[in-house]
């Protein structure tokens, strides 16, 4: 044990020794979180809408005053008045405008007299968030003017009640497991597959060679070594984007205890299958080649982005095996949702097993010879 606590040893100092490499193994998930948590979470607002009244009547004013209470209040978008149709759809199609509205003429004759009123709305739809957006606020404006003045008194239509189990799940809250998970990622590739390729080439390991440390002492020393930086930067993250994010649920005993379990189960599983990936590598770029092949490959079949649900059956059976999946789960289980224990139990096994037998299977590949 004394053997293999040393080699630890040497790996952490070398690692707290090259603060430039700690800072750049969290820039990029702390980057995502920032930039991706509010670019995509955030709400639309500014738009350009493009407003084509051909009608002028009654009910075209009622729309433009739904259109000005838009501006005033949610700032979706505000209108700029058109005389013609065909400037404005040219104006969207070349980006002056974001979207068109196009009130036709007799349309307040037609809601009046119930003959099938409607408006046009022209969208660029090459942006689908923008588009999106514009269409869904559209619609709201729709169903709020062809709501009857006078409500019935028994309801006649179907409603649907929907009950949210959670409070409100902000894009930045739901990217942070996803976030976490990249950063121990990083941490293992960079701090434990780079490094250890890096030692190799430079002669490190022939110095291991003349002591009497053993093979298996020698495997687990590097990979605990690694492990504790994959921790480490985990625990910073977690701490540091629940913060951000709002989640003071990580103040509580319980959900730091589960916390720590995961990201140490996490770290298990990414160190040893860097491990085995990198266990027969003696060139320095292969690693470097592997980095962006093996985070598309495992980071995103892994419902970080987008549910498992809406995979063909190929990339599902990736998910399975990917220790990505049990851990982006895990961490929703306990960041979002407050699952407990009981909610990650199945998470934790495969990851702790996951780990081991990845270690277990590199050590009779290692190569204790030159």
């Amino acid at each position: 044990m004394n053997r293999m606590f040393a080699i630890i040893e040497r790996e952490m100092r070398k690692f707290f020794r090259s603060p430039t490499l700690m800072i750049m193994s969290l820039m990029m998930p702390f980057l995502q979180l920032i930039i991706m948590g509010n670019a995509f979470g955030g709400k639309i607002v500014g738009l350009h809408v493009a407003v084509v009244d051909y009608d002028h009547g009654p009910q075209a004013v009622k729309i433009r005053e739904a259109f000005d209470s838009i501006a005033v209040n949610i700032k979706t978008f505000t209108t700029v008045d058109y005389n013609d149709e065909n400037v404005a759809r040219e104006d969207v199609r070349t980006g002056r405008m974001d979207a068109a509205v196009i009130i036709p003429a007799q349309y307040s004759r037609r809601v009046y007299s119930q003959d099938a009123p409607h408006l046009g709305l022209v969208v660029d739809n090459s942006d689908l968030f923008t588009s999106g957006s514009m269409e869904s606020e559209m619609q709201l404006v729709v169903d709020a003017l062809s709501a009857p003045l006078i409500q019935p008194r028994l309801a006649t239509a179907i409603a649907l009640q929907v009950v949210e189990l959670y409070p409100y799940v902000n894009y930045m809250k739901f990217l942070l497991p996803a976030t976490v998970a990249l950063a121990m990622y990083i941490s293992v590739m960079i701090g434990g597959g780079m490094l250890y390729i890096d030692d190799k080439a430079r002669g490190v390991h022939e110095g291991y060679l003349v002591t009497p440390i053993t093979k298996l002492e020698l495997v687990f020393g590097l990979n605990a070594a690694g492990a504790i930086k994959a921790t480490l930067s985990g625990i910073s993250l977690t701490v540091i984007g629940s913060l951000m994010a709002g989640l003071g649920i990580i103040f509580h005993p319980m959900v730091l205890l589960e916390l720590l379990l995961l990201i140490l189960a996490s770290s298990i599983a990414f160190n040893g299958m860097m491990f085995l990936l990198m266990v027969r590598v003696d060139d320095p770029l292969v690693p470097r080649a592997m980095f962006g092949v093996l985070n598309t490959l495992l980071f995103y079949p892994s419902g970080a982005m987008y549910p498992i649900a809406a995979f063909p059956k190929w990339l599902r059976a990736i998910a399975v095996v990917d220790p990505f999946t049990y851990v982006i789960h895990g961490f929703k289980a306990i960041l979002l949702k407050d699952g407990g224990f009981q909610a990650i139990q199945f998470d934790l096994f495969f990851l702790f097993t996951f780990g081991f037998a990845t270690l277990f299977i590199a050590t009779p590949l290692f190569k204790r010879t030159l």
